[in-house]
């Protein structure tokens, strides 16, 4: 086992490639100072234990590596009176809903991996959507469109949130049958929440009207659509021009049971993110240029937050 002291982090990751060629749920240890022992201190500052000189690192230091790392990070173990056993498992990387190619009502389902992704635990995301619903001023909302819905935690993340609930109207859309049929069932007692098993592709078959805050997280980005041309068409025909809007982009992926930071492209065995930017700054402009105030927040979702400036501007 590796005891890393005032080893640059440079050296510590040439040692872990080279020494640790991992399969899949094989375990690492290495014996690293423990950051507990100080308060306010900077990654690679150097502190003296006895004899030994050390290289500080905090415990976030070790999570960012385990993820860049393809691993999980296990709880670590006290060693001695100055050092811990950071311990790392290498994930499955077939283990992941993006491999899997099925239809969408099995990719998507109540019986796939994803069902089983709950984006409300993830607390990042948790904490910038609220930011978002914030921003928006969901309390002051009268009808909610969310696009891509699946089985509404969106929706019950927002009935926790805004104690008007029951007086505004949502509805959701969402291609996966089983899923709007596990919403629905949430739902049930909610006379004011609408959900359909719908292709986004042909939202005008439903005459749904205009909504004052349309949402849609990481849906827009699908294969099958057109994504500059539905999104314009949702702004143009479903929002009303002084309402706010709410996008996530993915910028993650889940391996494993474990969220891993980037956005994946095609082509690229490593993290890039063009499309996401260039998607991203496209909703920005377009809405920019309808009079939106527009905002990019996020890590694992980047989420773009839109809300109308023409009340202000008539108010000048």
């Amino acid at each position: 086992m590796n005891k890393f002291t005032n080893h640059s982090m440079h050296e510590i990751i040439g040692i872990l490639k080279k020494d640790y060629d991992l399969a899949n749920k094989e375990i690492i240890e290495f014996e690293v100072i423990n950051p507990d022992l100080f308060s306010s201190k900077y990654n690679g500052e150097l502190v003296c234990l006895g004899d030994t000189e050390y290289i500080y690192r905090s415990y976030k230091s070790w999570v960012d590596l385990s993820q860049k790392m393809y691993c999980k990070i296990l709880t670590p173990t006290i060693f001695s009176e100055e050092t811990v056993i950071i311990r790392f498992e290498k994930l499955n990387l077939e283990d992941s809903f993006h491999k899997i190619k099925l239809e969408k009502e099995e990719k998507y389902g109540t019986n796939s991996t994803f069902s089983l992704i709950n984006k409300n635990e993830e607390p990042e995301i948790l904490l910038t959507y609220l930011e978002a619903l914030k921003n928006v001023k969901i309390q002051t909302k009268t009808r909610v469109l969310n696009l891509g819905i699946n089985s509404a935690d969106e929706f019950e993340l927002i009935q926790k949130y805004c104690k008007n609930f029951s007086d505004i109207e949502f509805v959701g859309i969402d291609y996966c049958e089983s899923a709007i049929k596990l919403a629905k069932e949430k739902f049930k007692e909610s006379e004011n929440v609408s959900l359909y098993s719908y292709d986004i592709n042909n939202l005008q078959e439903l005459d749904l009207g205009e909504f004052d805050l349309i949402i849609s997280i990481g849906t827009l980005q699908s294969s099958n659509l057109d994504f500059n041309k539905i999104f314009m068409n949702i702004v143009q025909n479903y929002l009303k021009k002084d309402g706010s809007m709410i996008l996530g982009f993915p910028n993650s992926r889940w391996i494993d049971g474990e969220i891993i930071y980037g956005a994946k492209a095609p082509n690229y065995s490593f993290s890039e993110m063009s499309i996401l930017f260039k998607d991203a700054y496209f909703c920005k402009k377009y809405l920019q240029q309808k009079k939106f105030r527009v905002t990019l927040t996020g890590k694992y979702y980047v989420f773009l937050t839109a809300t109308s400036i023409r009340k202000d501007s008539l108010s000048q």
